[in-house]
């Protein structure tokens, strides 16, 4: 059985996950789907760039918006491993994004319900439909073994 297709694209976005962790970075993967097309990859590069803007969603978003030819994705699901933070969820909202499908909830920075649910807030003038915990166990299992791997090896330094 080959899923959901939130599952199916969630696994994408899993995928750019592992290649932020094969580089060293909070491995978070995004991809942007318009009309069952894969418009837009992106996954965490801070550390890469030094730039504190280059969150998998940041770069998926603007990979899609420069595939399309315009800033507003409209008609667009945003996959992402782990709850937008408030400059993802922010941005998503500017970009007229449709849908936000997350797999691991962030109680630290989640703003798509979890902390703060900037993504349901009725002021703003676009509201997003949200499905969390997608591939939950697989989203968060693997941010569980970069931190666990990170802590071993800043415990060995000592």
């Amino acid at each position: 059985m080959a899923g959901t297709p939130d599952e199916t694209y969630m696994k994408e976005a899993l995928d750019e996950a592992k290649k932020a962790m094969d580089k060293g970075e909070i491995p978070v993967g995004a991809v942007v789907v318009l009309g069952g097309e894969v418009i837009g990859r992106g996954h965490n590069l801070r550390e890469a760039t030094g730039d504190p803007t280059a969150h998998a969603e940041m770069l998926a978003l603007r990979e899609a918006a420069r595939a399309i030819g315009h800033w507003r994705l409209i008609g667009c699901t945003l996959y992402v491993t782990l709850e937008p933070c408030p400059m993802c969820a922010g941005a998503v909202i500017n970009a007229r994004v449709d849908r936000v499908c997350f797999g691991a909830f962030d109680p630290k920075a989640g703003c798509c319900g979890t902390l703060y649910d900037l993504t349901g807030e009725r002021k703003f003038n676009h509201h997003p439909d949200v499905a969390g915990g997608v591939l939950n166990d697989e989203c968060a299992a693997l941010i569980k073994e970069f931190f666990s791997k990170r802590r071993a090896a800043q415990k060995e330094e000592k």
